[in-house]
């Protein structure tokens, strides 16, 4: 059986993931394709759109044979760390022949060289990488400067490292490369509109576009139609239909529906401080003891602590950690271990019993297909990382329950989805 992996956050699912699927599914001769996908929380240090069970839904209507959750810890995660628990994960199942990813650079051949010395670190490179810091570069200024030292044209390139998806892949090979890993890396071109991109254009709309449309009809339920319509365009039928269904009662969700808890939380810790928790300095600790009094809104934390060295997004995913309890040295106990102590099902397609069974042969991990397996796991480490999973699950359904007025769902009674 050949069976090819796919990481992803279908946030939300669109067109472009649909063709992702059936372009890896032949590139690879896949018989079975595995996702690994975040779940409640994205990479971004934002709410998924949409929950992670409906997300499923989509992916397994549309080519996905086998759903399989990200552990929050790594979903919320920088780059670095979402790529290793993500290959890890992968890894993990003992099924998975190839990893198959788009990038704007749709050359793998470009991306092995710089993975290659990023994952080792050659003295060359370490000593040009100290040179440049020393001399006041930015990290990735410095990180281009020490490439350049050590791959002949790199310079010529080194906009490769300015591109999102590009960067991901690296940290997919590095992962690769770092656990001797036989899964084989296949990388496509994107042929969708650029990952930032807000339009809903004619090709391949972006997530983000997606996402900033359906803010529209959240702001003003009137224009839901208007709205709904043009989206209908860039999504599946079916994805459409779970989306029509689903506004209003469970979705969408956005950072600030976070407000509230967020505040709590950091009045909560505010005491011993914030530098205990994955990417907090010191100095960006000072900064949010100080600002804590002064922003209301997820949005304004944000807005408030950007600087030219703190993007909106890193002090999004540090105010995710902090919400999230991702704390650095869980992070570093759960490397030293090996990332991933278990396989967390999501859903999988009926025919697809064959693939399990071949896991559960496999798989040097548990498989989890019911929340309550989680009890089980052994040591320590494992079930910090579950329950850390669990409470993430809880912290969603509480906003949306809360924003919409709906039952708070327990995810121990969430059962797996079948198609």
């Amino acid at each position: 059986m050949r069976v090819t992996g796919i990481i992803a956050e279908y946030n939300p699912f669109h067109n472009g993931h649909k063709y992702h699927l059936e372009k890896a599914r032949k590139l690879t001769g896949a018989d079975k394709i595995v996702v690994v996908m975040s779940g409640d929380f994205t990479q971004r240090g934002t709410p998924a759109l949409i929950d992670k069970y409906e997300r499923a839904r989509m992916a397994l209507e549309n080519g996905a044979d086998l759903v399989i959750e990200l552990p929050s810890c790594y979903a919320c995660s920088s780059a670095e760390y979402f790529g290793d628990g993500a290959i890890a994960a992968l890894d993990a199942l003992g099924v998975v022949n190839s990893l198959c990813f788009g990038t704007e650079a749709g050359n793998i051949e470009e991306l092995f060289p710089i993975a290659q010395i990023l994952a080792t670190e050659p003295e060359e490179f370490k000593i040009a990488l100290r040179e440049s810091l020393r001399n006041g570069n930015p990290f990735p200024r410095a990180r281009n400067e020490a490439l350049t030292h050590c791959i002949p044209g790199f310079a010529e390139k080194e906009s490769i490292l300015g591109l999102p998806n590009n960067i991901l892949g690296i940290e997919y090979l590095k992962a690769l490369n770092n656990r001797g890993s036989i899964i084989q890396p296949v990388t496509i071109q994107r042929t969708d509109s650029d990952y930032h991109s807000y339009r809903l254009d004619q090709g391949f709309a972006s997530s983000q576009a997606l996402r900033q449309s359906l803010s529209m009809a959240d702001h003003n339920p009137s224009s839901f139609r208007e709205v709904i319509e043009r989206v209908r365009a860039q999504v599946p039928e079916n994805v459409y239909e779970i989306l029509y269904e689903r506004f209003g009662n469970r979705y969408p969700i956005f950072p600030n529906d976070l407000s509230s808890m967020l505040v709590y939380k950091l009045l909560l810790e505010r005491h011993h401080g914030y530098t205990s928790f994955v990417d907090v300095s010191e100095d960006l600790s000072d900064k949010l003891l100080k600002f804590t009094n002064h922003a209301y809104t997820f949005d304004q934390f944000c807005e408030g602590l950007k600087s030219k060295d703190l993007t909106y997004v890193r002090i999004s995913r540090v105010l995710c950690h902090i919400l999230l309890n991702v704390r650095k040295e869980d992070m570093e106990n759960y490397k030293k271990q090996g990332s991933i102590f278990y396989t967390r099902v999501l859903g999988f397609r009926e025919d697809a019993e064959d693939l399990l069974s071949e896991i559960k042969k496999r798989s040097k991990v548990p498989m989890i297909t019911r929340v309550s397996q989680g009890d089980s796991l052994e040591g320590d480490i494992a079930q910090r990382q579950f329950e850390r999973d669990v409470l993430a699950s809880h912290f969603y359904e509480s906003i949306v329950a809360n924003k919409f007025g709906s039952g708070l769902m327990n995810e121990y009674e969430r059962k797996v989805i079948k198609i």
